[in-house]
């Protein structure tokens, strides 16, 4: 049965004389209210400039070395251990909890290019002038290194024992995939993604997410980032567009679901796998270029070196109020949460939510390439416009950024 019309009949709605109020038709539910939509729309607006007014992400710099902070290091079975390796050859042992170094090594008499755990968590390894990348096997004594080639160690020989190639260019970075621990990444100077499998000793083709297997992410020099699935390279997952400088690093959250980059403009920026654009910008005024980046295995806090030997401690979640909460306190923020997911798409709210206050050189970089981009984008509206119909092809943006798949 279709209804077209809705009708009420007029002898219960007549007011017998002009006195009397006028009857509304209502639900008489307790549970239901006349305005909770409107009521809702400002809980989320107020929960919204709530979170903007408490964001307060930094909590400590970790302050000691004498040169710049090269690369990081999780301890595996300890939150509160970080190892960091310097530019002059110290490595220092960090406990988070009091924020003070605990151990000083000077290791080498040149830069620490790279340092990883064991992943027992008993001994640690470093880099030093030939190699540029190291990283250690999930579950087995076995280490990587990078240069001109990846070698393949053995904790206890004094030669690899296995060695991969793939063209000319030097190796910046490699890392293990840590669910399928037999395959390893490469990312090289000619701009080359090179996957490799230990059990063949071979490419397979030329920062994995810790929750799926087959999906990882790389940091390029051109600003951006890219999200790929090793079933799939000719088309990236994502592609993540909001640096106005180099990436230099990227480490995964232990959920998989966001990553954290560090860049050469003075800034580290938080992003969804699924997303192209960040959630978060994190700076500050003494900070220099980023060169490396750590998120925690509790998800709670992200950690970055720079150039001014400074290692600096933020929250992963700007907002969050770290300590014991109350049940009341959880019932209210989880409410809240839901009340912003449910009027996100509102613009009024949108607007705040999105909004970051950013340096003065970041925010003019950021003009700049807005300006060439949409110049380029007119360019090319014009070129299709005024060619033969075929003659010119549409390429898609995520496939302009790659050159070609080798097997």
């Amino acid at each position: 049965m279709k209804v077209k019309m809705l009708s009420r009949n007029p002898d219960n709605y007549v007011r017998e004389t002009k006195l009397d109020l006028q009857r509304v038709p209502r639900n008489y539910d307790p549970t239901l209210h006349l305005f909770e939509v409107p009521r809702e729309y400002v809980r989320a607006l107020n929960a919204t400039k709530l979170e903007r007014v408490f964001a307060k992400p930094f909590l400590a710099s970790l302050d000691g070395h004498r040169d710049g902070v090269n690369c990081l290091a999780k301890h595996p079975k300890s939150l509160a251990t970080v190892l960091s390796g310097a530019c002059d050859g110290e490595v220092r042992i960090w406990n988070l909890t009091k924020r003070k170094c605990i151990c000083t090594i000077q290791a080498h008499e040149g830069f620490v290019r790279g340092i990883c755990t064991r992943f027992c968590g008993t001994s640690f390894f470093l880099l030093l002038t030939v190699y540029t990348g190291i990283d250690h096997h999930w579950k087995e004594a076995v280490f990587a290194t990078c240069g001109q080639q990846v070698d393949i160690w053995d904790e206890q020989r004094t030669s690899p024992i296995c060695s991969m190639t793939w063209g000319f260019d030097s190796i910046s970075s490699v890392k293990f995939n840590p669910i399928e621990t037999f395959l390893l990444g490469s990312c090289a100077s000619d701009r080359n993604i090179v996957l490799y499998d230990m059990r063949q000793a071979t490419p397979l083709k030329k920062g994995w997410n810790p929750m799926e297997a087959f999906i990882f992410t790389a940091a390029n020099e051109d600003y951006n980032l890219y999200t790929f699935d090793m079933r799939a390279l000719d088309t990236p997952v994502m592609v993540h567009m909001d640096h106005v400088s180099a990436v230099l690093d990227v480490d995964y959250s232990p959920t998989g679901k966001e990553f954290v980059s560090a860049s050469f403009d003075k800034s580290i920026r938080i992003f969804p796998v699924d997303k192209s654009r960040s959630r978060e910008v994190y700076h500050t005024k003494r900070m220099q270029h980023v060169i490396c980046v750590k998120w925690t295995s509790d998800s709670k806090y992200i950690m970055c070196g720079s150039d001014e030997m400074n290692i600096r401690l933020w929250k992963a979640n700007a907002s969050e109020k770290l300590g014991v909460l109350t049940s009341r306190e959880k019932a209210a923020k989880d409410y809240n949460q839901k009340l912003k997911e449910k009027f996100e798409h509102h613009p009024h709210i949108k607007r705040i939510a999105r909004h970051r206050h950013l340096p003065k050189s970041i925010y003019s970089q950021i003009q700049e390439q807005g300006i060439l981009k949409e110049a380029r984008r007119r360019k090319e509206v014009n070129r299709l416009k005024h060619s033969k119909p075929g003659s010119v092809s549409i390429v898609p943006e995520k496939k302009k950024h790659i050159v070609a798949v080798v097997k």
